[in-house]
């Protein structure tokens, strides 16, 4: 093995809240190209390529000069789609593999670097990132998927409830602003030996519970670390993340490309 980190941008269609999500406008641009000029810059990947099952969305990144893999149209998630493009000949001899959303134009280079470096340690088959919830509304909103993890940095649970619970009053202020109170970021990186075993496993019982499919490898066994990071820009699910990442990208200046 090289050492090395593939990252793959999974983008597919069939978004329920979203159609179209990788073709959906921003400031004029698909998103998926957002993504793309985001992602090509960032030294932590040695490689990165676009899996998706789509013509339309391959058309725009070959223009953009991005690899592109074609990919089934029935893989049950964006995992499977990554796990389907890395066991191919070409991409074999990449060590480590990264899942870059594809709805995520925001991703901070930092935060992909921490979960990769998790991996890169040799301690965890899996490495995924939190932040602090910061608010009570995202604690009890099922919509934010919060994480508790162990003093050594091990995930120990993900939920839609508000995990943990804090039983005699509810938490307060400054402390949401910092560890156990942590949201997680849909950030992963993985051991090929992990990728590859984390795809063979069937759907898990909390995973169907909670619909939250990182409990399947926690239930099996294997070891996620979490590491702990700065504020989060959101993704893009809802025509409303477009009007807030519209915003974000223009305060920074990303209007246009070179």
């Amino acid at each position: 093995m090289s050492g090395q980190v593939l990252g793959i941008v999974p983008a597919r269609l069939a978004s329920t809240r979203l159609p179209n999500k990788p073709l959906y406008p921003l400031l004029g641009r698909p998103l998926i190209e957002w993504v793309w000029r985001r992602v090509e810059e960032m030294s932590v990947l040695d490689k990165a390529v676009v899996a998706t099952d789509s013509e339309e969305v391959a058309e725009i990144c070959r223009a953009l000069g991005a690899p592109v893999e074609m990919t089934s149209p029935d893989h049950p998630s964006g995992t499977d789609r990554v796990a389907d493009v890395a066991d191919r000949p070409e991409y074999r001899h990449f060590e480590f593999i990264a899942n870059v959303q594809g709805d995520e134009p925001l991703l901070k280079e930092a935060h992909l670097r921490a979960a990769i470096d998790l991996v890169r340690e040799g301690r965890w088959d899996v490495g995924t990132c939190a932040t602090p919830l910061n608010t009570d509304i995202a604690r009890m909103d099922a919509s934010v998927v919060k994480v508790a993890r162990a003093a050594s940095g091990r995930a120990l649970y993900f939920s839609r409830a508000p995990i943990p619970y804090k039983r005699d009053e509810k938490p307060v202020g400054e402390e949401l602003e910092r560890e156990p109170f942590l949201r997680h970021i849909g950030i992963y990186s993985y051991t090929r030996a992990a990728l590859h075993d984390w795809v063979a496993l069937a759907p898990s019982q909390l995973e169907r519970l909670e619909l939250l499919e990182q409990l399947r490898p926690l239930e099996a066994g294997l070891k996620i670390g979490v590491a702990i990071v700065g504020a989060v820009d959101p993704g893009v699910d809802t025509p409303a993340d477009v009007i807030r990442i519209e915003e974000k990208l223009s305060e920074q200046g990303a209007t246009t490309f070179a």
